[in-house]
Parts: C-alpha cells; structure tokens; sequence
C-alpha cells in the first residue's frame, strides 16, 4: 500500500512585535495569501490529506485555517519548533494513509531532507521557504513501517511561485 506526507511549513509570519510570544505570531499578509494559494493548489492537484498534525502555534493554525482543507486536524505542542527526530516519532502515531505534518523551520527542513530517497530538484528545497510543501509516497501498510530516507518525491510546492503564476 503507499502511504503518503504531505509536509508542510506554515505560511511567512508577522515580525512587529506585537505578539506576546513566539508561540503567538501571526502570518502576515503575504503568509494568508500563501496559505489561501497553497490549499488551492493542493486541491487542484488531488493532493489533499486525509488528516493533518499541527503545531498548536498561531501561525501553522492559521496557515491551516487559510488552506481550507476541510480534513480532522490534530494540534501537537510536539511538533512546536519539533526536530526532525520528533517529526519522525509524531507520524509514526498517525492513523491515515495522507497525513500533512504542519510545522516549522529548521526541525521541517532537516525532516524533508532526512525522509527523501532523492531530493527534488528545486533551488529552494535546501532551505525549506515559509509555506513549502513537500509531497513524499512510501511503499509502507503503516507509518510504523516507516523508514528514514524512503520517501519518493510526489511535487514540491512554493507559494512564492503560486503567488507568481497568479500575479502573470
């Protein structure tokens, strides 16, 4: 059976200083309209999960709200500026086939760089952008099967370049 990742980091938050905490920040505005593109995209390609495991923090909660799943999300606090190690831990504990991981940078890169058996051959995939998503399938019947470095890689997506296509 393929079981499929959907990975993906939150939106491009705000800077100001006006929330409290880290744990608070909000996307801005270019990081709602990168969401918004991001789930339009995921749509339009068939690639929607079946299930979602965030980070609880206001940006991936919001990035997640913009992309308009419409999918049961789960809210972890493990996944809050999670290693890869601990991204790892979380989906072997999911129970659907098209599970998203939404988190953050630097544990999300270091994760997507950790699962592919290739990498694709993107210019940005090495630094893992606000709202990247990479798709990976694997030849497993569980996440518990899962192995490091087994991902194939289905599409790698920027917002950036969706928000590009949609200004031409």
């Amino acid at each position: 059976m393929t079981y499929t990742l959907i990975l993906t980091r939150h939106a491009k938050s705000a800077w100001d200083g006006s929330a409290p905490s880290d744990h608070a920040r909000p996307l801005n505005k270019r990081g709602r309209r990168s969401a918004t593109a991001l789930g339009y995209c995921l749509r339009e390609r068939n690639l929607l999960p079946d299930q979602v495991i965030s980070s609880p923090a206001q940006r991936t909660r919001e990035t997640l709200d913009r992309m308009e799943l419409g999918v049961p999300a789960l809210f972890n606090e493990r996944l809050y500026l999670a290693t890869s190690k601990i991204m790892f831990k979380v989906l072997t504990e999911a129970e659907h086939p098209r599970t998203m991981l939404l988190g953050h940078n630097p544990g999300i890169a270091a994760f997507a760089h950790s699962m592919a058996s290739r990498p694709p051959l993107h210019p940005r995939f090495d630094d893992f952008p606000t709202g990247a998503t990479l798709v990976l399938e694997f030849d497993i019947s569980s996440w518990s099967e899962l192995s490091w470095g087994s991902g194939k890689v289905v599409d790698f997506i920027v917002p950036r370049e969706l928000l590009t296509l949609e200004a031409a």
